[in-house]
């Protein structure tokens, strides 16, 4: 098979945010507890956070951390997880049926954030609690001194303020799983409230607003345009989730679904342009993407999870090489639309439908969908370019006609370096690939780096953490994307 990818230096889609290579840490299952925290861990540090994990993280490049919650956050009561820790009550989490023992809370995250180098995201509570609660939780982690709630941070050990720049406002309120699910006009009315005195309290914070939970939900489109027509002055980021599995064991189709992530940006763009127009706005609303990954593994294992325990192991999906595949076309699409999507979180990051897994009080492992963040996050760096793919397609079910390659390339121009990053869906044809970019002079291959496996069940375990790995390919004139491949090609200008 023969690819040809067209780029042109003289037109990129826009800057690629550093917070589009996010994660997502949630209460929930051993994400926490075990995961990031576990004080008698051989590898825990003086606040018990592990070591081995957050070296995986580092190696990972995740720039922002989302906290801590997802569901979790509705039922959350903040002040709960700040002070001595002997004295913090441990509380029924009703989202995920479980025990929170409450030893991590929020401060514990900012050093934890800032140990990784990551930024970190908070969510407030806007289920059961609402304005006032937001308020003085800015105001605890952000304000200097003087006051009640900055003081209170002062006397826990933390003279400086946190200084967080990014919130969520909720999380997936129109839910019906939701603690304290909303009808888009309740939602708009106590978002718009919230973010008008967050911002009151610190005027450089930047909010997300939620947008629907995923585009099946019935009211989808309607809860984009309700919400922001409340919101739409006083929040700077729309959130989008969603999640994707292969329950039908349909692999064609499953590496298509890229392309319903593509039409739910393009869609919900449309509707916040639409609400700008009516509003007479000049400000754009970008998009923050807070929640994606592939989900359906642990679906019937969960059913068997007992309740109320302390870290239950839950959500605890094992990716296969197919998984790592579609993570890659995510990733493309993501960075196709970095003109809108300024955040994004891979969902999560430790244990829960994560990149990184642990055995508590024991070993860490990188899984397979690991390796085509690390490569985005590390190589995919400045613009991404407007490119356009050649080549042969098939039919891919629901997702209708799709082609063989997906493909993104992205400019640094500080480095003179262009990256081209590439998934084969081919089942069987090899695809001889022919990169041409306009406007930047001859280009100097530096680097061709692979992931692929002939099984495309193959996972990595604690005892065999490198099945899956990527390799780099001896440098030749011509270059071959493989079938069923994720491919990394660097050159230089």
């Amino acid at each position: 098979m023969k690819a040809k990818i067209f780029a042109d230096r003289r037109f990129p889609v826009g800057p690629i945010d550093e917070k589009v290579y996010g994660s997502f840490v949630e209460h929930l299952g051993r994400a926490v507890y075990g995961g990031m925290y576990e004080p008698g861990h051989p590898s825990a540090d003086e606040d018990g956070f592990r070591a081995d994990v957050m070296e995986l993280v580092k190696k990972l490049g995740v720039t922002l951390v989302r906290y801590p919650g997802g569901n979790f956050v509705s039922g959350y009561d903040w002040e709960d997880g700040i002070g001595p820790r002997e004295l913090r009550p441990r509380r029924l989490d009703l989202a995920w049926s479980s025990i929170e023992t409450n030893q991590v809370g929020v401060a514990e995250f900012q050093k934890w954030a800032a140990k990784v180098g990551a930024a970190p995201m908070m969510a407030v509570n806007l289920g059961t609690r609402g304005v006032e609660a937001a308020r003085d939780l800015t105001e605890y982690c952000n304000f200097p001194g003087g006051t009640k709630f900055s003081d209170l941070r002062r006397s826990h050990g933390y003279e400086e303020p946190f200084g967080i720049k990014y919130w969520c406002l909720g999380n997936e309120m129109d839910g019906p799983w939701q603690i304290g699910g909303k009808t888009a006009e309740e939602y708009g009315r106590l978002a718009a409230e919230t973010a008008k005195v967050m911002k009151w309290v610190d005027p450089d914070s930047r909010l997300v607003v939620c947008g629907s939970s995923n585009t099946s939900m019935p009211t989808f489109g309607v809860w984009e345009e309700t919400v922001l027509s409340h919101t739409y002055d006083y929040v700077d980021y729309l959130s989008l989730h969603s999640y994707y599995g292969n329950r039908s064991g349909d692999t064609a189709e499953f590496l298509a679904c890229s392309r319903d992530m593509d039409e739910f940006i393009r869609t919900v763009s449309a509707i916040c342009d639409s609400v700008k127009q009516r509003k007479h706005s000049d400000r754009t609303m970008f998009l923050s993407f807070d929640e994606w990954n592939v989900w359906f593994h642990s679906n019937e294992q969960d059913k068997q999870v007992e309740k109320w325990t302390v870290a239950p192991p839950l959500l605890e999906d094992i990716y296969t090489f197919e998984d790592a595949l579609v993570v890659g076309c995510l990733l493309i699409t993501l960075l196709r639309h970095c003109d809108r999507v300024k955040i994004a979180c891979l969902a999560q990051l430790i244990n829960v439908i994560a990149p990184i897994m642990t055995e508590t009080g024991g070993r860490s492992w990188a899984q397979t969908i690991f390796y085509p963040f690390m490569h985005a996050a590390a190589f995919a760096r400045g613009d991404a370019l407007n490119t356009r793919v050649e080549c042969g397609s098939y039919s891919a079910g629901r997702y209708g006609d799709t082609p063989y390659v997906e493909s993104v390339a992205t400019i640094n121009e500080s480095d003179r370096t262009v990256t081209v990053l590439a998934v084969n869906r081919s089942a069987d044809e090899d695809a001889e690939t022919e990169f041409t970019l306009g406007g930047a002079g001859a280009l100097t291959k530096e680097r061709h780096i692979v992931l692929e496996n002939a099984d495309l069940k193959a996972v990595n375990t604690a005892d065999d953490p490198e099945r899956v790995l990527p390799r780099d390919l001896p440098l030749s004139e011509k270059t071959v994307l493989g079938a069923r491949s994720w491919n990394v090609i660097r050159y230089r200008y």
